[in-house]
């Protein structure tokens, strides 16, 4: 037991009496994706499946508790982390979102493992162990919250703030060596926010200043972020602006990044709902002469479906349309393309130029009824379209995910 104390506490948290709960609720929710895709014309298949329990109950009047966990089995090429042969299949349990919520007068208050997104939605987003605290006022909302990482799935939390990091996440899990290989880097992230969703009758304005602290014995990379998005509705458009600075630390040597975005939608007035609308985010990039670097966000957000990249002295322009035909039926279309902000972030995609190039994805939406969804999507990337590595191989990808809810 004492080989494996991370381990025993999620088992633990995973198994938390319930037996005092009242107005339950119980289901089950199945998530079935198949995928083939690759580099030029070698493809190869992959499948990923995951059942996922969960259980909800009213504590009171003002109080909830939720829990969910899943069971995933993945097959793909897999690198071995002792010996660096392949293996297909994957088994691995994961503790979901499992959280205590309590409300009062104005407040809010919620503890375990909750859901977390920064305003810009790219620096810290996903599940995260720890409490956080809001209060509903007349001048905005304001909240706060700290959390720690060091128990959540790697592959869940997608921290790869370092090359130590980024090469341990390609590393799947081994049961032998269990602690070290399927839990997320140590960190401690904090926040301070405010919301407004209405400055002037007009404006919804969104700030917040993050902290993330490494806990790591040796090279410690501290971060810290000052965020605004400022949301602005205008009769059949939305138009957003966002901006990050960010202060980091690696081994007491003190560097900034910088990123923003700016996005706008339109309503188109059709028969149908459909909107066309647009996404540019830029991040910086390493400065020769002065302190400026690559942007570092917290956790890895994948920037375009099939590239997958980190926003991470990149930058990307995303032209989308998408339209619900009917009640069980959508579609989108969307044609993003890629430039870094210098040629030493992104070395692997040649070192020719800034252009990385474009990628096209398109999609269908299938839900019969409210708890089955089935989506068929497609995409290629090329960077024959860009200056990095023009000869380069496509990339491409097609996937099915299916959902079904269970009660």
């Amino acid at each position: 037991m004492k080989k494996y104390p991370k381990l025993f506490l999620c088992v633990l948290l995973a198994l938390l009496p319930s037996v005092t709960l009242c107005a339950a609720d119980l289901g089950l929710l199945l998530d079935q994706t198949v995928g083939f895709g690759g580099y030029g014309s070698d493809g190869r298949l992959d499948y990923s499946g995951m059942a996922v329990p969960r259980f909800s109950a009213l504590l009171g009047d003002n109080g909830s508790f939720f829990i969910s966990a899943g069971f995933r089995a993945d097959y793909a090429n897999y690198a071995d982390s002792v010996d660096h042969q392949y293996k297909n299949w994957l088994f691995m349990p994961e503790l979901l979102r499992t959280e205590l919520n309590l409300r009062f007068g104005q407040g809010n208050f919620t503890a375990g493992r909750m859901q977390y997104s920064d305003p810009l939605g790219f620096i810290a987003n996903g599940l995260f162990d720890g409490a956080s605290l809001s209060l509903d006022t007349g001048a905005g909302t304001f909240s706060a919250g700290a959390w720690y990482t060091g128990l959540l799935y790697k592959t869940r939390a997608n921290i790869t703030m370092t090359d130590k990091e980024m090469e341990s996440s390609n590393v799947k899990p081994d049961y032998s060596n269990f602690q070290d290989s399927y839990f997320a880097p140590r960190r401690i992230v904090s926040a301070l926010s405010w919301e407004h969703p209405g400055l002037g009758q007009l404006v919804r304005a969104d700030v917040a200043l993050l902290g993330q602290f490494d806990l790591a014995a040796t090279d410690p990379l501290n971060s810290q972020y000052l965020t605004l998005k400022l949301v602005l509705p205008y009769k059949a458009f939305v138009f957003d602006l966002g901006g990050c600075f960010e202060l980091m630390e690696i081994s007491g040597v003190n560097g900034i990044g910088l990123a923003g975005e700016l996005g706008a939608a339109w309503a188109i007035p059709t028969s149908f709902e459909s909107q066309l609308s647009f996404l540019g985010r830029v991040s910086s990039g390493v400065v020769e002469g002065n302190s400026v670097d690559a942007f570092l966000p917290v956790t890895t957000q994948a920037q375009g479906y099939i590239l997958q990249a980190k926003l991470s002295g990149l930058s990307m322009l995303s032209l989308d349309y998408t339209a619900r035909v009917n009640e069980s039926i959508s579609m989108g279309i969307s044609s993003s393309y890629f430039v870094r902000s210098d040629k030493a972030t992104y070395s692997g995609y040649g070192n020719d130029g800034y252009f990385l190039g474009n990628e096209f994805f398109a999609h269908l939406l299938w839900s019969p009824v409210s708890d089955i969804q089935a989506n068929l999507g497609g995409g290629i990337f090329l960077p024959s379209l860009g200056d990095a590595a023009p000869n380069g191989q496509n990339r491409w990808r097609i996937e099915l995910n299916v959902i079904w809810a269970l009660y």
